[in-house]
């Protein structure tokens, strides 16, 4: 671990994907540079390949997945280690859904992550990521919480929270955060914050305003790239605002004050 966090691999700036092929066969036409600090949205249909492309950033694809894309990392190659080795990930991925098999409290857990990480200031650093996933999370949860307990919602907050301050992976890969039941706007920018590469699936648009540049995806090859412009930072403030409005009268539902 402390040979990962000295390594250049835990500093990478940019990840460039070159063109592949779509499930016809036809030649993509846009290689498409991800930046560290930056928001990169997937969005197109289910089915048109948005988690194929996932995968392929995961692998570090090198013309040997079904799209034939191939990845550079900060314009080069990665080593063999980079893209099979276990330890030290460049990249680290919330799915859709997320599951405990551990028994231990939510405390027990952020603990032992902090541990096997050699963190310093694990307590602190406990308390903060806990607080940054109540603050993330639709109801609040508590320490001695069991991670088996969690619901969909406070456990994908967890791992946002978890993945932004505690894991080393420079490269984070999120697929639907809207289905999370987490504060979406929150969530990105905790992950921005900690100067991350981030990449998110996304058939929500609002989230597609809040990334920095959007690919579109058809028949499982990227078919677009649009930077977003100053006009659609516009709509997004107007978005927000039904976005707050919305997630008051939810809040209302829940304490029971709207009937």
């Amino acid at each position: 671990m402390n040979t990962f966090a000295e390594s250049k691999t835990n500093k990478i700036k940019s990840i460039k994907i070159l063109p592949g092929r779509n499930k016809t066969g036809k030649s993509e036409s846009h290689e498409v540079l991800l930046e560290m600090g930056k928001i990169t949205a997937i969005v197109g249909p289910t089915g048109s390949g948005k988690s194929r492309l996932l995968e392929d950033i995961e692998c570090l694809a090198q013309r040997d997945t079904p799209t034939r894309r191939k990845i550079l990392v900060d314009g080069e190659e990665p080593s063999y280690d980079a893209r099979f080795s276990c330890e030290g990930r460049l990249i680290a991925q919330l799915s859709q859904n997320m599951n405990y098999v551990m028994d231990l409290s939510v405390q027990e857990f952020l603990t032992m992550h902090a541990e096997s990480k050699l963190a310093e200031n694990i307590e602190n650093l406990v308390e903060t990521v806990f607080e940054k996933a109540n603050n993330l999370a639709g109801e609040p949860f508590f320490k001695d919480t069991p991670v088996t307990q969690l619901s969909g919602g406070q456990s994908r907050a967890l791992m946002i929270a978890d993945t932004a301050l505690l894991s080393q992976a420079p490269i984070i890969l999120i697929d639907e955060i809207e289905n999370a039941g987490v504060d979406k706007g929150k969530a990105l920018e905790l992950l921005i914050d900690n100067n991350k590469i981030v990449l998110i699936a996304t058939h929500d648009p609002y989230l597609a305003l809040c990334a920095d540049q959007r690919m579109i995806i058809k028949n499982g090859g990227i078919e677009k790239i649009i930077k977003t412009t100053g006009n659609e930072q516009k709509k997004l403030i107007k978005l927000k605002e039904l976005e707050e409005t919305l997630n008051s009268l939810r809040n209302s539902l829940r304490r029971g004050d709207i009937l």
